[in-house]
């Protein structure tokens, strides 16, 4: 599905109505005992995180979310059962934190104990005003800080109902928000009709967190995972890369607000031909990364393009329903300054990918605790990132655009470029947060159009697509 912001998903008027935890839901969680499985290392670094800019004074909302119609007039007792039914296929949306000495501890309630609230908000007859009031919503209800840290909500109208449902990230990634569409729609149906609601069990992220722990835990700061990521941070000047262009920061400055760019890169047919072009190195995304690369060298003649690369850690098909925040990272280099063409750009970029991709496997938090360096974060985000997803094989995917289905995002304040690039049945959507400066939006806007000539050059030219002789800084 298209990312994107909530005041870009064609949010129309009509009644409001909402869904969280019941108050006596969260009455037992707050007397519940915990549960010996730990957080993720992600989840952990991500809350501390948001702990340690909230102590800087500054509250910054981090959620994501999902938006889709249902078509016709919605029956709220069904679709409050179809939300319930969700929330209890997965376990990390009934599970929180809590604090003791300094070290967050995690509670997770029974599948009975869960119940939902809803309240009808009322009706809203301008579309501006319920965006507005959805986020100051979200903010809130979808906190890093806080439990319950969900809600979901509907605006509902005679011929059709849209739902919209925020989560803090530390209960999903990108691929959840993508599964949530077809299988609300699932069991919506199911119950209208009297089916059987979804059967089959899916794994509990919680369950891969304490693995993915118990298997981190067991390196120490001898081992080869932790030694290269050691040699890349020492060559990126003691940190984690930034998005390597100019983008206008005061290094002394507060924390700048954040703007999203977002668009569609190009049509299906160019987007099918780069991923032939790129398939036999590795697919789209080394293609993106080799393009990336390339353009970093035009713009700023930096001869190595480093990078942390997000990997899903869905490693095992057993994680592939469920929901959580399956991501890794893996450091990775690219001499694209040595690059003769794409197609050796291309090579390049295989060769680090296939090198590094393991790395991804040891949460980034792990090795920096035992590389023991200061990371306090200052910043939601500790370092930029360019994301690549191929959506067309998630279940509900041809409906998305009928569905006015979208994967939001909020942008709100950061230093860091978070771009996402979303391979479509439609093509190649292009979604990135950046420092809301002119600086950095003109070269975030070289850097696409550059990206978006690159990718058609590719498809239409394929090995006739040489990589320029001269650097240049201009657009």
């Amino acid at each position: 599905m298209r990312v994107t912001e909530i005041q870009s998903c064609e949010v129309r008027p009509g009644r409001l109505v909402e869904w969280t935890l019941h108050p006596t839901t969260v009455e037992v969680a707050a007397v519940s005992p915990d549960d010996t499985r730990p957080p993720a290392y992600v989840q952990e670094a991500h809350v501390r995180t948001a702990r340690a800019v909230r102590e800087d004074g500054l509250h910054v909302p981090t959620w994501l979310g999902a938006a889709f119609d249902i078509p016709g007039k919605v029956d709220l007792d069904v679709l409050q059962g179809a939300l319930r039914a969700w929330t209890l296929r997965h376990e990390t949306l009934r599970s929180g934190f809590r604090w003791s000495e300094g070290e967050m501890r995690r509670f997770t309630l029974d599948a009975e104990a869960v119940a939902l609230h809803r309240k009808d908000v009322g009706e809203f007859a301008d579309g501006t005003a319920l965006v507005q009031h959805l986020q100051k919503r979200f903010d809130v209800a979808a906190d890093a800080l806080s439990w319950p840290n969900f809600i979901y909500a509907a605006v509902v109208r005679d011929d059709d109902t849209s739902v919209y449902m925020a989560f803090d990230h530390s209960n999903v990634d990108s691929y959840s928000i993508q599964r949530i569409t077809a299988e609300i729609h699932e069991l919506y149906s199911a119950a209208l009709e009297g089916r059987p609601m979804m059967g089959t069990p899916v794994a509990s992220y919680v369950d891969f967190c304490a693995a993915e722990r118990t298997k981190a835990d067991q390196i120490d700061d001898t081992h080869g995972i932790v030694a290269r990521w050691r040699k890349f941070i020492a060559e990126c000047d003691g940190k984690l890369p930034n998005f390597p262009v100019d983008l206008g920061l005061d290094p002394e400055g507060p924390l700048p607000t954040q703007r999203l760019m977002q668009e569609m890169l190009v049509d299906d047919a160019d987007a099918a031909a780069f991923e032939a072009h790129c398939r036999p190195y590795g697919g789209s995304l080394v293609g993106i990364l080799a393009a990336t690369g390339l353009i970093v060298h035009e713009m700023s003649g930096q001869q190595v393009y480093r990078t942390v690369v997000p990997f899903h850690t869905r490693a095992k098909s057993q994680w592939s329903d469920s929901v959580g925040w399956y991501v890794g990272g893996a450091p990775v280099e690219i001499p694209v300054g040595h690059a003769e063409d794409f197609d050796s750009a291309l090579q390049m970029v295989r060769a680090a990918v296939r090198e590094n991709r393991p790395l991804a496997r040891i949460p980034i938090a792990r090795v920096l605790k035992l590389l023991g360096s200061d990371f306090r974060p200052t910043s939601p985000d500790l370092y930029s990132i360019i994301s690549f997803v191929d959506a067309r094989g998630i279940p509900g995917s041809t409906q998305w655009q009928d569905l006015k289905a979208y994967g939001l995002i909020r942008v709100s304040y950061g230093d860091q470029v978070c771009a996402w690039i979303t391979r479509l049945h439609e093509g190649l959507q292009f979604a990135g947060r950046y420092p809301d400066n002119d600086i950095a939006y003109l070269n975030m806007r070289r850097y696409v159009e550059r990206l978006r000539a690159r990718i058609t050059s590719v498809a239409r030219e394929g090995t006739r697509a040489r990589v320029p002789l001269a650097c240049s800084t201009t657009a």
